[in-house]
């Protein structure tokens, strides 16, 4: 047995009793490709409640560990607006949305289902979504909406008055199995007061602002995912997700033509600002909203969740009417200069307090070496090993699993290529060896790494979704305190998430017909192989 084996077995043995059906007595020279979700480079054989937490091989191999748990300290510790001795992190504010990554990432892992709506809450992962009845973004808030602020300024919407109500829902065959097995289904809804918004509700079209009538505004729930594995996604070749997509589109799926249409891509991301206009495929969010993982979902919180400005963000993440309420508000010029002496500019308030707000030359408050460790840290996270593999029903679970149509979406494995990855934000060069890299590994993340739509009740924004990756997704309750699935946590349990794209016009449709056709052992399977992976 080898000492990488040896050292999996102690620390599973650690965590939970003798009991504990994880297998781990496997030689290296009998273990499959499937037991390394995550590569040789990028799997960690700790399967504890840490085991989102850890270093990949890669990052020991490029000698970045230090650096790996510098990065760490930034995501696991509270932002304040003064920095000190005890906490070095400072720049909170004047907006915010978390004081912490941790906060909303508990475990590392996807956030838990809230019932009421809290930012202080440690697992509140969630993220408000508010548009017009066309899902079209207010222009007035930031696409992640602030509850939170620096004294003396007001959040754009008071959090206190925000009401989450789960609310049961029963499907076409009254949440029931063939076989007589029951399952329940629920699905949050929202509530905003328009008091609660401190600015005017607004939204662009065309470069036209008109204002939202109070009852077309919408509000959902978009919570956190798991973030480890993030840098073996953003080492899967551009080539290799378009070639993915035009698979699915000549096989007749319904693509969403604001991507791909035609063979080819309609819309890439890009980086104006920061860097030079270079596109490349949207792999990260729900949505499909970021690109390269050097400009994607961790690189861009480490700026706009806390409102922290950095080298190539000297700006804070608030909109111009925010501003322009602001710095009209009388409360807020009369305590601006106490709170904020060195922006006495002009000695008046309203217009140092706007040039404040809206200022693109503010002084840096993380140091580029911070935020290089935080994104070794963020490409660095392992997949935990897979458990269980060789277990007869886990064998079952895998083979129904393919024969009823999930791996068309939850695509089972990928190859990554040679990993000289970009940065849109022209930060790291490409192949930065700053960075830990994975090339040429075997990866089994479960997904297609594409939109695709379930008709939910209350859906996500748009209707679109991407697959979300399956890998790791069985030590969520051990490693975050949770079991919840989906965009908003309104899944508690696999059975929940399966039954959840059921809807007459989902894609996953007749694959859920064949779920519902399999007996309870059966269906046990296909949740046992996917807690396995």
């Amino acid at each position: 047995m080898t000492s990488k084996h040896l050292i999996y077995i102690l620390m599973a043995s650690i965590g939970f009793s003798a009991c504990n059906p994880d297998k781990t007595d496997h030689e290296d020279n009998t273990l499959s490709d499937e037991w390394y979700p995550g590569g040789k480079l990028g799997t960690t054989f700790n399967i504890t409640a840490s085991a989102y937490q850890q270093p990949a091989p890669a990052v020991e191999n490029a000698n970045l560990v230090s650096a790996f748990k510098a990065g760490e300290r930034l995501f696991d510790k509270n932002f304040v607006t003064t920095a000190s001795g005890e906490s070095p992190l400072g720049g909170l504010g004047p907006l915010w949305i978390r004081s912490s990554c941790v906060a909303c990432h508990p475990g590392y892992g996807h956030g838990k289902r809230q019932t009421s709506y809290n930012s202080n809450v440690e697992g509140n992962g969630y993220l408000l979504v508010v548009t017009d009845e066309t899902d079209t973004y207010l222009s007035s808030l930031t696409g992640m909406p602030q509850t939170r602020a620096v004294a003396p300024f007001k959040a754009p919407i008071d959090e206190s008055k925000i009401v989450i109500e789960w609310k049961n829902y029963t499907d076409e065959w009254n949440n029931t199995f063939p076989d007589g097995e029951t399952y329940g289904l629920i699905y949050p809804e929202v509530t905003i007061p328009e008091s609660a918004f401190y600015v005017p509700l607004e939204v662009t079209k065309n470069g036209a602002t008109t204002t939202v009538p109070y009852a077309n505004v919408r509000v959902k729930l978009e919570s956190t995912i798991g973030i480890y594995g993030s840098g073996l996604l953003d080492a899967i070749p551009d080539d290799s997700i378009k070639a993915q997509y035009a698979k699915e589109e000549s096989k007749g799926v319904i693509l969403n033509s604001a991507f791909f249409a035609n063979g080819d891509w309609v819309k890439q991301y890009s980086n104006t600002l920061q860097g030079n206009g270079e596109k490349h495929p949207y792999r990260f969010t729900y949505g499909l909203s970021r690109g390269p993982l050097q400009d994607g979902p961790g690189a861009n919180a480490i700026w706009n969740i806390f409102n922290v400005t950095r080298k190539d963000r000297r700006y804070h993440y608030i909109t111009t009417t925010y501003a322009k309420v602001a710095s009209k508000d009388p409360d807020v010029q009369k305590d601006f200069y106490t709170y904020f002496p060195d922006f006495n500019i002009t000695g008046d308030a309203e217009t140092d307090i706007y040039n404040y707000l809206t200022s693109k030359n503010l002084p840096t408050e993380i140091t580029e070496e911070q935020y290089v460790n935080f994104m070794v840290w963020h490409r660095g996270l392992a997949v935990p090993a897979a458990r269980d593999i060789d277990d007869a029903d886990v064998q079952k679970g895998k083979k129904l699993f393919t024969q009823i149509g999930c791996t068309y979406c939850h695509r089972p494995k990928w190859t990554t290529g040679d990993d000289n990855f970009t940065d849109p934000n022209l930060l790291f060069s490409n192949g930065d060896s700053r960075l830990p890299r994975y090339p040429g590994q075997t990866i089994y993340p479960y997904t297609d790494m594409v939109q695709h739509r379930l008709f939910m009740v209350n859906n996500i924004r748009t209707g679109w979704c991407r697959t979300t990756p399956l890998w790791g997704r069985g030590l969520s309750e051990r490693c975050t305190g949770a079991s919840d699935r989906l965009h908003d946590c309104r899944a508690r349990n696999v059975t929940e998430a399966i039954m959840w794209h059921g809807n007459t016009e989902s894609d996953a449709r007749k694959t859920v017909e064949k779920y519902r056709a399999l007996t309870k052992e059966e269906r046990d399977a296909i949740e046992k192989f996917i807690n396995a992976i």
